[in-house]
């Protein structure tokens, strides 16, 4: 039996009317139905965290969400970032301080910093790292991940001091 629901969500602020197979996972809804490819999707179970996009503010694992939660809700994916091919300021610091290889956990990486900025917090190094542990990258030491978050961290949060 296929039950079908339609939900309405706004993704990267498009609305979307969609009907959706009750059982559709919120990672391939975005994937398949709206091809928004750079959720990506590792593990199934919530291990990896390269799924990971933002709904309603909040950094998610999307492969833990079916598609119909999503019913009413403000998504972003990895998508949203880069405006007219210019980086957005978190991906710029991912490519300055050389924090990606093989670039499969950098979606997951980025809308998981994208949270944590959002919450103008300053964090330490070994609290950046615990935020950033839901995210699992086999290429690289987290060093370089690490360092760029913190970068653009201090860079927010030195820009709301600013004005």
């Amino acid at each position: 039996m296929n039950e079908h629901i339609d939900i309405t969500v706004t993704v990267n602020g498009e609305v979307h009317e969609q009907r959706v197979e009750a059982r559709t996972h919120a990672a391939d809804f975005l994937r398949h139905q709206l091809g928004l490819t750079g959720t990506h999707v590792g593990c199934e179970q919530g291990v990896c965290g390269m799924c990971t996009i933002l709904v309603d503010g909040q950094a998610i694992k999307s492969c833990l969400m079916l598609a119909a939660q999503l019913d009413g809700a403000e998504v972003e994916t990895v998508e949203s970032l880069a405006v007219d091919d210019r980086l957005d300021p978190l991906q710029q610091a991912f490519k300055d301080e050389h924090a990606l290889q093989c670039g499969f956990c950098t979606p997951g990486f980025l809308m998981t910093a994208t949270a944590l900025a959002r919450e103008g917090r300053r964090l330490g190094r070994d609290e950046i790292r615990q935020e950033l542990a839901g995210v699992l990258c086999r290429c690289t030491g987290y060093d370089h991940i690490v360092d760029a978050v913190e970068h653009h961290l201090d860079a927010t949060a030195e820009a709301r001091a600013d004005g």
